[in-house]
Protein backbone atom coordinates (compact mmCIF):
# COMPACT_ATOMS: atom_id res chain seq x y z
CA UNK A 1 0.00 0.00 0.00
CA UNK A 2 1.40 3.47 -0.99
CA UNK A 3 2.22 5.48 1.91
CA UNK A 4 -0.09 7.99 1.00
CA UNK A 5 -3.40 6.08 1.46
CA UNK A 6 -2.83 6.15 5.07
CA UNK A 7 -4.03 9.58 4.59
CA UNK A 8 -6.95 9.79 1.84
CA UNK A 9 -7.43 13.22 2.06
CA UNK A 10 -5.70 16.55 2.73
CA UNK A 11 -7.95 16.83 5.77
CA UNK A 12 -6.87 13.09 6.89
CA UNK A 13 -3.02 14.14 6.63
CA UNK A 14 -3.75 17.17 9.12
CA UNK A 15 -5.24 15.13 11.38
CA UNK A 16 -2.73 12.28 10.95
CA UNK A 17 0.39 15.07 11.68
CA UNK A 18 -1.10 16.35 14.79
CA UNK A 19 -1.86 13.15 16.52
CA UNK A 20 1.57 11.69 15.08
CA UNK A 21 3.77 14.45 15.20
CA UNK A 22 1.79 15.81 18.52
CA UNK A 23 4.58 18.44 20.67
CA UNK A 24 6.78 18.72 17.50
CA UNK A 25 7.41 22.42 16.70
CA UNK A 26 4.81 22.56 12.99
CA UNK A 27 5.20 26.43 12.19
CA UNK A 28 7.51 29.32 13.01
CA UNK A 29 6.09 32.41 11.92
CA UNK A 30 8.11 35.69 13.87
CA UNK A 31 7.41 35.10 17.61
CA UNK A 32 4.48 32.59 16.50
CA UNK A 33 5.18 28.99 17.43
CA UNK A 34 3.08 26.26 16.94
CA UNK A 35 2.76 22.88 17.73
CA UNK A 36 1.52 19.87 15.56
CA UNK A 37 -1.48 19.06 17.89
CA UNK A 38 -2.14 23.00 18.39
CA UNK A 39 -1.63 23.28 14.20
CA UNK A 40 -4.68 20.57 14.25
CA UNK A 41 -6.84 22.68 16.41
CA UNK A 42 -6.22 25.80 14.64
CA UNK A 43 -7.63 23.93 11.59
CA UNK A 44 -10.40 22.32 13.24
CA UNK A 45 -11.47 25.65 14.22
CA UNK A 46 -11.08 27.13 11.01
CA UNK A 47 -13.07 24.19 9.21
CA UNK A 48 -15.82 24.85 11.96
CA UNK A 49 -16.05 28.47 11.18
CA UNK A 50 -16.32 27.79 7.27
CA UNK A 51 -19.11 25.31 8.25
CA UNK A 52 -20.78 27.74 9.72
CA UNK A 53 -20.27 30.50 6.94
CA UNK A 54 -22.53 27.80 4.71
CA UNK A 55 -19.21 26.74 2.83
CA UNK A 56 -20.43 23.34 1.54
CA UNK A 57 -18.57 20.32 -0.61
CA UNK A 58 -16.89 21.40 -3.57
CA UNK A 59 -17.16 25.20 -2.70
CA UNK A 60 -14.21 26.91 -3.94
CA UNK A 61 -13.15 29.20 -1.23
CA UNK A 62 -9.94 31.44 -2.28
CA UNK A 63 -6.63 33.02 -0.34
CA UNK A 64 -5.03 35.91 -1.62
CA UNK A 65 -2.45 36.15 0.85
CA UNK A 66 1.28 36.44 1.91
CA UNK A 67 3.32 33.23 3.44
CA UNK A 68 2.03 33.30 7.10
CA UNK A 69 0.75 30.82 9.72
CA UNK A 70 -2.52 32.36 8.85
CA UNK A 71 -2.69 30.99 5.14
CA UNK A 72 -1.95 27.69 5.93
CA UNK A 73 -4.91 27.49 8.73
CA UNK A 74 -7.23 29.16 6.48
CA UNK A 75 -6.10 27.07 3.73
CA UNK A 76 -6.42 23.65 5.43
CA UNK A 77 -9.36 24.82 7.56
CA UNK A 78 -11.35 25.80 4.18
CA UNK A 79 -10.41 21.97 2.70
CA UNK A 80 -11.24 20.71 5.97
CA UNK A 81 -14.55 21.86 5.43
CA UNK A 82 -14.56 20.24 1.95
CA UNK A 83 -13.87 22.87 0.19
CA UNK A 84 -12.09 23.21 -3.04
CA UNK A 85 -8.45 25.70 -2.58
CA UNK A 86 -8.14 28.86 -4.95
CA UNK A 87 -4.69 30.38 -3.62
CA UNK A 88 -4.47 33.88 -5.53
CA UNK A 89 -1.03 35.30 -6.29
CA UNK A 90 -0.13 37.88 -3.96
CA UNK A 91 1.22 40.07 -6.92
CA UNK A 92 -1.90 40.58 -8.24
CA UNK A 93 -3.57 43.66 -8.97
CA UNK A 94 -7.15 44.09 -7.55
CA UNK A 95 -9.09 43.32 -11.39
CA UNK A 96 -6.07 40.57 -11.75
CA UNK A 97 -7.37 39.33 -8.40
CA UNK A 98 -11.32 39.43 -9.29
CA UNK A 99 -11.09 38.16 -12.15
CA UNK A 100 -10.17 34.89 -10.71
CA UNK A 101 -12.36 35.23 -8.21
CA UNK A 102 -14.95 35.24 -10.67
CA UNK A 103 -14.10 32.45 -13.17
CA UNK A 104 -13.76 30.13 -9.97
CA UNK A 105 -17.12 31.49 -8.51
CA UNK A 106 -15.22 31.27 -5.20
CA UNK A 107 -17.78 31.61 -1.92
CA UNK A 108 -15.03 33.14 0.37
CA UNK A 109 -12.00 34.69 0.49
CA UNK A 110 -9.31 35.05 3.12
CA UNK A 111 -7.06 37.79 2.02
CA UNK A 112 -4.46 39.69 4.03
CA UNK A 113 -4.66 43.67 5.39
CA UNK A 114 -1.79 45.20 3.59
CA UNK A 115 1.49 43.84 2.04
CA UNK A 116 4.23 45.54 0.92
CA UNK A 117 2.69 48.96 1.12
CA UNK A 118 -1.04 47.97 -0.82
CA UNK A 119 -4.21 47.36 0.86
CA UNK A 120 -5.36 44.68 -0.81
CA UNK A 121 -9.13 45.68 0.63
CA UNK A 122 -9.13 48.45 -0.89
CA UNK A 123 -7.42 46.93 -4.35
CA UNK A 124 -10.68 44.36 -4.22
CA UNK A 125 -13.23 47.42 -3.58
CA UNK A 126 -11.75 49.16 -6.15
CA UNK A 127 -12.16 46.46 -8.64
CA UNK A 128 -15.68 46.11 -7.74
CA UNK A 129 -16.33 49.79 -8.53
CA UNK A 130 -14.52 49.80 -11.98
CA UNK A 131 -17.18 47.24 -12.34
CA UNK A 132 -15.89 43.92 -11.63
CA UNK A 133 -18.76 41.68 -10.44
CA UNK A 134 -18.61 38.48 -8.13
CA UNK A 135 -22.19 37.50 -7.68
CA UNK A 136 -21.00 34.24 -5.70
CA UNK A 137 -18.70 36.05 -3.28
CA UNK A 138 -20.26 35.64 -0.35
CA UNK A 139 -17.69 36.79 2.56
CA UNK A 140 -14.45 38.09 3.12
CA UNK A 141 -12.27 37.40 5.48
CA UNK A 142 -9.19 39.70 6.34
CA UNK A 143 -6.03 38.84 8.32
CA UNK A 144 -6.30 41.89 10.12
CA UNK A 145 -7.47 43.05 13.77
CA UNK A 146 -10.81 45.73 12.05
CA UNK A 147 -11.47 46.23 8.69
CA UNK A 148 -12.60 49.86 7.57
CA UNK A 149 -15.88 50.24 5.69
CA UNK A 150 -17.19 46.29 7.06
CA UNK A 151 -20.16 45.76 5.02
CA UNK A 152 -19.55 41.89 3.91
CA UNK A 153 -15.85 42.15 5.08
CA UNK A 154 -15.39 40.12 8.40
CA UNK A 155 -11.83 40.24 10.75
CA UNK A 156 -10.59 36.84 11.24
CA UNK A 157 -11.09 36.73 14.56
CA UNK A 158 -14.64 37.48 13.86
CA UNK A 159 -14.73 34.40 11.71
CA UNK A 160 -13.34 32.49 13.50
CA UNK A 161 -15.93 33.55 16.87
CA UNK A 162 -18.79 32.30 13.81
CA UNK A 163 -17.86 28.70 14.43
CA UNK A 164 -17.89 28.08 18.04
CA UNK A 165 -21.41 26.44 17.86
CA UNK A 166 -19.89 24.00 14.98
CA UNK A 167 -19.13 20.52 17.17
CA UNK A 168 -15.78 18.67 16.60
CA UNK A 169 -17.78 15.78 15.76
CA UNK A 170 -19.62 18.11 13.05
CA UNK A 171 -16.03 18.63 11.24
CA UNK A 172 -14.48 15.69 11.20
CA UNK A 173 -18.21 14.40 9.87
CA UNK A 174 -17.83 16.66 6.93
CA UNK A 175 -14.10 15.90 6.35
CA UNK A 176 -15.28 12.17 6.43
CA UNK A 177 -17.51 12.66 3.32
CA UNK A 178 -15.02 13.70 1.30
CA UNK A 179 -13.70 11.21 -0.90
CA UNK A 180 -9.57 10.78 -2.51
CA UNK A 181 -11.17 11.18 -6.16
CA UNK A 182 -12.83 14.97 -5.25
CA UNK A 183 -11.18 17.72 -6.02
CA UNK A 184 -9.00 19.25 -3.56
CA UNK A 185 -7.77 22.46 -5.02
CA UNK A 186 -7.72 24.39 -8.10
CA UNK A 187 -4.68 26.46 -9.83
CA UNK A 188 -5.10 29.10 -12.46
CA UNK A 189 -2.40 29.06 -14.79
CA UNK A 190 -2.81 31.55 -18.41
CA UNK A 191 -2.48 30.03 -21.21
CA UNK A 192 -1.41 31.14 -24.45
CA UNK A 193 -4.58 33.45 -25.14
CA UNK A 194 -3.94 34.82 -21.69
CA UNK A 195 -7.36 33.71 -20.13
CA UNK A 196 -7.14 32.07 -17.16
CA UNK A 197 -7.33 28.47 -16.81
CA UNK A 198 -7.83 26.49 -13.20
CA UNK A 199 -6.47 23.06 -13.23
CA UNK A 200 -8.29 21.12 -10.82
CA UNK A 201 -6.45 18.63 -9.20
CA UNK A 202 -7.57 15.71 -6.55
CA UNK A 203 -6.90 15.23 -3.09
CA UNK A 204 -5.24 11.84 -4.03
CA UNK A 205 -3.26 13.10 -6.72
CA UNK A 206 -1.85 15.97 -4.47
CA UNK A 207 -0.97 13.31 -2.09
CA UNK A 208 0.75 10.84 -4.48
CA UNK A 209 2.76 13.17 -5.89
CA UNK A 210 4.03 15.13 -2.94
CA UNK A 211 4.35 11.63 -0.84
CA UNK A 212 6.58 10.76 -3.99
CA UNK A 213 8.35 14.68 -4.24
CA UNK A 214 9.35 14.21 0.19
CA UNK A 215 10.83 10.51 -0.52
CA UNK A 216 12.93 11.25 -3.20
CA UNK A 217 13.79 14.62 -1.80
CA UNK A 218 14.67 12.83 1.67
CA UNK A 219 12.63 14.85 3.33
CA UNK A 220 12.64 14.03 6.98
CA UNK A 221 11.34 14.25 10.44
CA UNK A 222 12.81 16.87 12.38
CA UNK A 223 13.98 18.94 9.09
CA UNK A 224 13.41 22.57 9.38
CA UNK A 225 12.16 24.22 5.92
CA UNK A 226 12.17 27.92 5.25
CA UNK A 227 9.58 28.01 2.56
CA UNK A 228 10.21 31.13 0.68
CA UNK A 229 8.25 29.64 -2.38
CA UNK A 230 5.13 31.57 -2.49
CA UNK A 231 2.11 29.61 -0.88
CA UNK A 232 -0.22 30.15 -3.89
CA UNK A 233 2.21 28.39 -5.83
CA UNK A 234 2.01 24.47 -5.84
CA UNK A 235 5.81 24.38 -5.33
CA UNK A 236 5.33 26.34 -1.51
CA UNK A 237 1.45 24.83 -0.61
CA UNK A 238 2.15 21.40 -1.44
CA UNK A 239 6.20 20.57 -1.50
CA UNK A 240 6.09 23.05 1.52
CA UNK A 241 3.08 23.16 3.30
CA UNK A 242 1.84 19.29 2.79
CA UNK A 243 5.45 18.30 2.44
CA UNK A 244 6.10 19.25 6.18
CA UNK A 245 2.70 17.60 7.54
CA UNK A 246 3.82 14.45 5.46
CA UNK A 247 7.09 13.85 7.42
CA UNK A 248 6.91 16.31 10.68
CA UNK A 249 9.28 18.97 9.37
CA UNK A 250 8.47 22.14 10.93
CA UNK A 251 7.85 24.99 8.22
CA UNK A 252 8.90 28.39 8.58
CA UNK A 253 7.30 30.77 6.23
CA UNK A 254 9.26 33.79 4.87
CA UNK A 255 6.18 36.43 3.08
CA UNK A 256 9.10 38.18 0.92
CA UNK A 257 12.29 37.10 -0.12
CA UNK A 258 15.15 39.01 0.84
CA UNK A 259 18.74 37.89 0.97
CA UNK A 260 19.51 39.35 4.52
CA UNK A 261 16.18 37.89 6.13
CA UNK A 262 16.82 34.49 4.96
CA UNK A 263 20.20 34.43 5.88
CA UNK A 264 18.87 35.50 9.61
CA UNK A 265 15.99 32.78 8.93
CA UNK A 266 18.89 29.90 8.15
CA UNK A 267 21.12 30.54 10.95
CA UNK A 268 18.53 31.40 13.72
CA UNK A 269 16.11 28.71 13.15
CA UNK A 270 19.05 25.93 12.00
CA UNK A 271 17.17 25.57 8.85
CA UNK A 272 17.96 22.33 6.95
CA UNK A 273 15.81 22.46 3.82
CA UNK A 274 15.60 25.54 1.46
CA UNK A 275 13.69 24.75 -2.17
CA UNK A 276 13.35 28.32 -4.62
CA UNK A 277 14.67 29.06 -7.63
CA UNK A 278 18.17 29.37 -8.77
CA UNK A 279 18.51 32.83 -8.52
CA UNK A 280 17.46 32.70 -4.24
CA UNK A 281 20.40 30.21 -4.25
CA UNK A 282 22.97 32.35 -6.07
CA UNK A 283 21.99 35.21 -3.81
CA UNK A 284 22.95 34.05 -0.71
CA UNK A 285 26.10 32.89 -2.17
CA UNK A 286 27.28 35.81 -3.08
CA UNK A 287 26.06 37.69 -0.15
CA UNK A 288 29.14 39.89 1.09
CA UNK A 289 27.99 38.77 4.79
CA UNK A 290 27.12 35.39 4.06
CA UNK A 291 30.14 34.46 6.21
CA UNK A 292 28.81 35.99 9.25
CA UNK A 293 25.79 33.68 9.49
CA UNK A 294 25.61 30.01 10.11
CA UNK A 295 24.46 28.01 7.62
CA UNK A 296 25.83 25.14 8.77
CA UNK A 297 22.75 23.14 9.28
CA UNK A 298 21.45 23.91 5.36
CA UNK A 299 21.60 20.11 3.86
CA UNK A 300 18.94 19.79 1.52
CA UNK A 301 18.22 22.40 -1.73
CA UNK A 302 15.62 21.38 -4.57
CA UNK A 303 15.52 23.89 -7.61
CA UNK A 304 14.11 24.30 -10.85
CA UNK A 305 12.17 26.88 -13.64
CA UNK A 306 15.20 28.07 -15.46
CA UNK A 307 18.71 26.73 -16.00
CA UNK A 308 20.91 25.97 -13.25
CA UNK A 309 24.61 26.43 -13.29
CA UNK A 310 26.94 23.85 -12.76
CA UNK A 311 28.60 26.02 -10.98
CA UNK A 312 25.76 26.94 -8.42
CA UNK A 313 25.46 23.23 -7.92
CA UNK A 314 29.37 23.27 -6.96
CA UNK A 315 28.98 26.19 -4.86
CA UNK A 316 26.15 24.97 -2.80
CA UNK A 317 27.98 21.52 -2.31
CA UNK A 318 31.66 22.87 -1.73
CA UNK A 319 31.56 26.40 -0.12
CA UNK A 320 27.48 25.35 2.15
CA UNK A 321 28.31 21.74 2.92
CA UNK A 322 24.68 20.97 0.96
CA UNK A 323 24.23 17.21 1.23
CA UNK A 324 22.01 17.03 -1.31
CA UNK A 325 21.18 19.20 -4.39
CA UNK A 326 17.89 18.52 -6.91
CA UNK A 327 16.63 19.77 -9.50
CA UNK A 328 12.91 19.08 -10.82
CA UNK A 329 10.23 19.78 -13.49
CA UNK A 330 6.84 20.62 -13.59
CA UNK A 331 3.74 22.33 -14.17
CA UNK A 332 0.29 23.09 -12.97
CA UNK A 333 -1.75 20.48 -15.34
CA UNK A 334 0.61 18.12 -13.77
CA UNK A 335 0.06 18.43 -10.29
CA UNK A 336 3.27 20.28 -10.24
CA UNK A 337 5.47 17.63 -10.89
CA UNK A 338 6.63 15.93 -13.61
CA UNK A 339 10.08 14.60 -13.47
CA UNK A 340 13.15 14.85 -10.27
CA UNK A 341 16.55 14.02 -10.24
CA UNK A 342 17.58 11.02 -7.52
CA UNK A 343 19.76 11.88 -4.62
CA UNK A 344 23.14 10.48 -5.71
CA UNK A 345 22.69 12.28 -9.28
CA UNK A 346 26.45 13.50 -10.82
CA UNK A 347 26.21 17.66 -10.35
CA UNK A 348 26.79 17.58 -14.39
CA UNK A 349 23.45 15.76 -14.36
CA UNK A 350 21.86 17.48 -11.86
CA UNK A 351 22.57 21.58 -13.53
CA UNK A 352 22.22 19.86 -17.07
CA UNK A 353 19.21 18.01 -16.14
CA UNK A 354 15.63 18.09 -14.65
CA UNK A 355 15.82 14.85 -13.74
CA UNK A 356 13.49 12.00 -14.75
CA UNK A 357 10.02 10.88 -14.62
CA UNK A 358 8.62 10.45 -11.44
CA UNK A 359 7.14 6.98 -10.39
CA UNK A 360 3.46 6.32 -11.70
CA UNK A 361 4.19 8.95 -14.66
CA UNK A 362 5.19 8.54 -18.30
CA UNK A 363 7.20 11.21 -20.03
CA UNK A 364 7.93 11.72 -23.88
CA UNK A 365 9.38 14.27 -26.30
CA UNK A 366 7.54 14.42 -29.46
CA UNK A 367 10.70 14.28 -31.46
CA UNK A 368 12.12 12.74 -34.04
CA UNK A 369 14.40 10.57 -32.12
CA UNK A 370 16.36 10.42 -28.65
CA UNK A 371 18.48 13.94 -27.91
CA UNK A 372 16.01 15.75 -30.79
CA UNK A 373 13.93 18.59 -29.19
CA UNK A 374 9.81 18.06 -29.24
CA UNK A 375 7.10 19.16 -27.04
CA UNK A 376 7.12 17.87 -23.82
CA UNK A 377 4.03 14.88 -23.00
CA UNK A 378 3.37 13.98 -19.89
CA UNK A 379 0.68 10.80 -18.94
CA UNK A 380 0.16 9.52 -15.58
CA UNK A 381 -1.84 9.74 -12.05
CA UNK A 382 -0.58 13.61 -11.56
CA UNK A 383 -2.45 14.80 -14.69
CA UNK A 384 -4.78 17.15 -13.94
CA UNK A 385 -8.54 16.10 -13.93
CA UNK A 386 -9.30 19.16 -16.53
CA UNK A 387 -9.59 23.33 -16.48
CA UNK A 388 -12.49 24.11 -14.20
CA UNK A 389 -15.68 24.59 -16.21
CA UNK A 390 -13.82 24.47 -19.47
CA UNK A 391 -14.20 21.25 -21.35
CA UNK A 392 -12.72 22.88 -24.82
CA UNK A 393 -9.76 24.04 -23.30
CA UNK A 394 -9.05 20.91 -21.70
CA UNK A 395 -9.38 18.52 -24.96
CA UNK A 396 -6.88 21.36 -26.47
CA UNK A 397 -4.21 19.91 -24.01
CA UNK A 398 -5.16 16.39 -23.22
CA UNK A 399 -5.67 13.99 -25.97
CA UNK A 400 -8.16 10.85 -25.81
CA UNK A 401 -5.38 8.93 -25.12
CA UNK A 402 -4.65 10.92 -21.53
CA UNK A 403 -1.42 12.17 -22.96
CA UNK A 404 -1.09 16.20 -21.73
CA UNK A 405 0.83 18.10 -24.18
CA UNK A 406 2.68 20.71 -22.03
CA UNK A 407 3.67 23.31 -24.34
CA UNK A 408 7.49 23.04 -23.58
CA UNK A 409 9.83 22.12 -25.28
CA UNK A 410 12.79 19.59 -24.33
CA UNK A 411 15.43 16.78 -25.28
CA UNK A 412 15.44 14.07 -23.39
CA UNK A 413 18.48 11.51 -23.37
CA UNK A 414 18.65 7.70 -23.35
CA UNK A 415 18.10 7.33 -20.01
CA UNK A 416 15.11 9.12 -19.61
CA UNK A 417 16.99 12.44 -18.21
CA UNK A 418 14.85 15.65 -19.63
CA UNK A 419 16.65 19.12 -19.78
CA UNK A 420 13.86 21.77 -21.05
CA UNK A 421 15.48 23.86 -23.55
CA UNK A 422 12.06 26.51 -24.93
CA UNK A 423 8.75 27.19 -24.43
CA UNK A 424 5.94 26.71 -27.39
CA UNK A 425 4.10 29.25 -25.45
CA UNK A 426 6.43 31.71 -24.87
CA UNK A 427 6.21 31.97 -21.36
CA UNK A 428 9.64 33.23 -19.52
CA UNK A 429 10.44 33.17 -16.05
CA UNK A 430 10.89 36.14 -13.36
CA UNK A 431 12.52 35.03 -10.86
CA UNK A 432 10.81 31.95 -10.14
CA UNK A 433 7.45 33.68 -11.63
CA UNK A 434 5.60 32.40 -14.97
CA UNK A 435 5.17 35.21 -16.95
CA UNK A 436 2.88 34.64 -19.73
CA UNK A 437 3.26 37.41 -22.84
CA UNK A 438 -0.39 36.99 -24.30
CA UNK A 439 -1.64 38.01 -21.14
CA UNK A 440 1.03 40.88 -20.22
CA UNK A 441 0.01 41.98 -23.96
CA UNK A 442 -3.26 42.12 -23.76
CA UNK A 443 -3.01 44.10 -20.65
CA UNK A 444 -0.46 46.76 -22.48
CA UNK A 445 -2.51 47.29 -25.25
CA UNK A 446 -5.22 48.78 -23.10
CA UNK A 447 -3.02 51.78 -22.63
CA UNK A 448 -4.58 54.41 -24.80
CA UNK A 449 -1.44 55.05 -26.84
CA UNK A 450 -0.89 51.44 -27.54
CA UNK A 451 -1.51 49.71 -31.04
CA UNK A 452 0.02 47.18 -31.03
CA UNK A 453 2.49 45.47 -28.89
CA UNK A 454 4.55 42.20 -28.17
CA UNK A 455 6.69 41.12 -25.48
CA UNK A 456 9.53 37.94 -25.15
CA UNK A 457 11.74 37.23 -22.54
CA UNK A 458 15.43 38.48 -22.40
CA UNK A 459 18.19 37.70 -20.00
CA UNK A 460 19.12 39.04 -17.18
CA UNK A 461 21.56 38.52 -14.73
CA UNK A 462 19.72 38.94 -11.50
CA UNK A 463 16.25 37.55 -12.15
CA UNK A 464 17.23 35.27 -14.73
CA UNK A 465 14.60 36.25 -17.41
CA UNK A 466 12.50 39.62 -18.06
CA UNK A 467 10.17 41.05 -20.53
CA UNK A 468 10.87 43.33 -22.97
CA UNK A 469 7.68 45.43 -24.97
CA UNK A 470 7.58 46.10 -28.90
CA UNK A 471 5.90 48.76 -28.91
CA UNK A 472 4.30 50.26 -32.21
CA UNK A 473 2.60 53.71 -30.39
CA UNK A 474 -0.58 55.06 -32.35
CA UNK A 475 -0.67 58.16 -34.23
CA UNK A 476 0.17 61.02 -33.14
CA UNK A 477 1.37 59.91 -29.83
CA UNK A 478 3.96 60.65 -27.37
CA UNK A 479 4.57 57.94 -25.06
CA UNK A 480 7.73 56.63 -23.84
CA UNK A 481 9.15 53.80 -22.37
CA UNK A 482 9.19 55.50 -19.14
CA UNK A 483 5.82 56.46 -19.00
CA UNK A 484 4.32 52.91 -20.54
CA UNK A 485 6.77 50.75 -17.67
CA UNK A 486 4.70 52.96 -14.64
CA UNK A 487 1.42 52.82 -16.36
CA UNK A 488 1.96 48.93 -16.31
CA UNK A 489 3.34 49.04 -12.68
CA UNK A 490 0.10 50.50 -11.63
CA UNK A 491 -2.14 47.67 -14.01
CA UNK A 492 -0.26 44.41 -13.20
CA UNK A 493 1.86 42.36 -11.00
CA UNK A 494 5.17 43.64 -10.96
CA UNK A 495 7.08 40.56 -12.22
CA UNK A 496 4.63 40.97 -15.29
CA UNK A 497 5.84 44.48 -15.77
CA UNK A 498 8.56 44.74 -18.76
CA UNK A 499 11.62 46.28 -17.66
CA UNK A 500 12.32 47.62 -21.12
CA UNK A 501 10.46 48.91 -24.20
CA UNK A 502 11.52 49.38 -27.96
CA UNK A 503 9.05 51.49 -29.98
CA UNK A 504 8.78 50.12 -33.50
CA UNK A 505 7.12 50.71 -36.65
CA UNK A 506 5.51 47.50 -37.05
CA UNK A 507 5.36 43.54 -35.77
CA UNK A 508 7.09 41.84 -37.51
CA UNK A 509 4.52 39.09 -38.52
CA UNK A 510 4.51 35.59 -40.77
CA UNK A 511 1.97 34.94 -43.61
CA UNK A 512 -0.72 34.22 -41.49
CA UNK A 513 -0.62 37.28 -38.95
CA UNK A 514 0.64 36.07 -35.88
CA UNK A 515 4.21 38.01 -34.46
CA UNK A 516 7.48 36.45 -35.37
CA UNK A 517 8.53 36.41 -31.87
CA UNK A 518 11.45 34.26 -32.96
CA UNK A 519 12.95 37.73 -34.92
CA UNK A 520 11.83 39.99 -31.61
CA UNK A 521 14.17 37.75 -29.51
CA UNK A 522 16.84 37.67 -32.48
CA UNK A 523 16.83 41.84 -32.24
CA UNK A 524 16.86 41.51 -28.15
CA UNK A 525 19.69 39.17 -28.32
CA UNK A 526 21.49 42.02 -30.60
CA UNK A 527 21.10 44.65 -27.19
CA UNK A 528 22.84 42.33 -25.25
Amino acid sequence: MRTDEQWGTVPGLVRHAALRFGGREAVVDGRVRVSYAELGARVERASAACVAAGVEVGDRVAVWAPNTVDWIVAALGAVGAGAVLVPLNTRFKGAEAADVLARSRARLLFVTGTFLGTSYVASLRRAREAGAELPDLERVVVFADGVPGGGDFLTWKEFLAGGDQVTGEDVRARAAALSPGDPSDIVFTSGTTGRPKGAVITHEQTLRAYEIWAELAGLREGDRYLIVNPFFHTFGYKAGILACLMRGATMVPQPVFTVDTALANIAAERITVLPGPPTLHQSLLDHPARDSHDLSALRLVVTGAAVVPLRLVERLRGELGVETVLTAYGLSEASGIVTMCRRGDPAELIAETSGRAIPGTEVRVDSAGVGEPGEVLVRGFNVMRGYFEDPAGTAEVIGEDGWLRTGDVGVMDGRGYLRITDRIKDMFIVGGFNAYPAEIEQLLGLHPEVADVAVVGVPDGRLGEVGKAYVVRRAGARLTGDDLIAWARREMANYKVPRSVAFVGALPRNASGKVVKGELRARAGDDF
